[in-house]
């Protein structure tokens, strides 16, 4: 059966636009909603954006009205979701649904363990404002008409440190025991629009039969990955540890996280630390098939971190 329409909302992101351009080589049209139409889409080119007869709209995720407008221009039937932080998403997950959307595959979150319902606020923020969404697309839509896609750490989240590397030094929080399976964002996309333009039917996961865990092909510390950038720009990175202050500090002003996400974040790397490098939450099985979950549904191997910063380098040099 053809995919039919697809709306991607914040297509500016990599892992949206990744996911339009997946759901179009699947044979899906795509449609593009965002606030500002008139924006450039980095990763694709405007010539490949009119002749794949991609429609852009306008829509805002904090008003509901325009979700749903958004949905009745299109004709869409499936939806790729983010995360707005701080927000609410449910009033425009409602629209989802009253506009005619019939599955939404949402990019969550790894730090989500298990049932959403038992993620406290307080402990880890991140996770709790992924859950929200999961849990009002169980209440709005149920399975299986909604996919929540829970990947690991973004490889596009050392780009933080670009200007640090300019100066050829990092300061990092815990960067020895805080290890993560970096993946990038366009395997994440590539995933997600694959399963918006397949369908839940192809899924097989242990994790639960609308989950989808995905991890980077390999685990590193975040010393490692500053290793891999001196690599890729060929300089010798002076690599030092940031105190819990200085790191709540660095999100706050650097990834724009509220401080209590970052407060949070600096807590379980921390946590990390005093448990060692090989303490890992997921069971075996789990972990195992989220490495191989990109290949599986994207039909290409996960991307390693030398090959994506062969892409990046421009934005670490002097």
């Amino acid at each position: 059966m053809a995919p039919g329409n697809i709306i991607i909302f914040g297509p500016t992101g990599q892992v949206a636009v990744a996911a339009a351009r997946m759901a179009q080589d699947r044979g899906a049209k795509v449609s593009l909603a965002m606030r500002d139409t008139t924006k450039p889409i980095v990763g694709l080119d405007p010539k490949q954006e009119q002749s794949a007869g991609m429609e852009r709209v306008y829509a805002d995720l904090t008003l509901p009205d325009t979700v749903r407008a958004a949905v009745a221009q299109t004709g869409a039937k499936r939806a790729f979701l983010y995360c707005i932080m701080g927000k609410s998403m449910r009033p425009s997950i409602e629209a989802l649904k009253e506009a005619g959307i019939e599955l939404v595959v949402f990019n969550s979150s790894s730090t989500i363990q298990g049932d959403p319902q038992a993620v406290d606020m307080a402990a880890n923020f991140i996770a709790w404002a992924h859950a929200q969404v999961e849990i009002a697309l169980e209440e709005v839509f149920g399975v299986p008409s909604y996919v929540v896609v829970r990947p690991s750490a973004f490889m596009s989240n050392i780009l933080a440190w670009k200007e640090m590397v300019k100066k050829g030094q990092l300061k990092l929080v815990y960067p020895e025991a805080a290890v993560f399976n970096y993946i990038a964002p366009e395997d994440i996309g590539a995933v997600c629009g694959a399963l918006l333009a397949q369908g839940p039917e192809v899924l097989e996961t242990k994790a639960g039969r609308n989950v989808v865990y995905l991890y980077g092909p390999s685990r590193m510390s975040q010393r490692e990955a500053g290793q891999e950038i001196g690599r890729a720009i060929d300089i010798d990175l002076s690599i030092q540890a940031l105190s819990d202050k200085e790191g709540v500090q660095f999100f706050v002003e650097n990834l724009h996280v509220p401080e209590q996400a970052a407060t949070n974040f600096v807590n379980r790397m921390r946590e990390m630390s005093e448990k060692g490098r090989n303490q890992h939450k997921r069971a075996p099985e789990i972990l195992e098939e989220a490495i191989g979950n990109i290949e599986r549904y994207s039909g290409r191997p996960p991307t390693t971190m030398a090959k994506w910063l062969e892409g990046q380098t421009e934005h670490f040099r002097a």
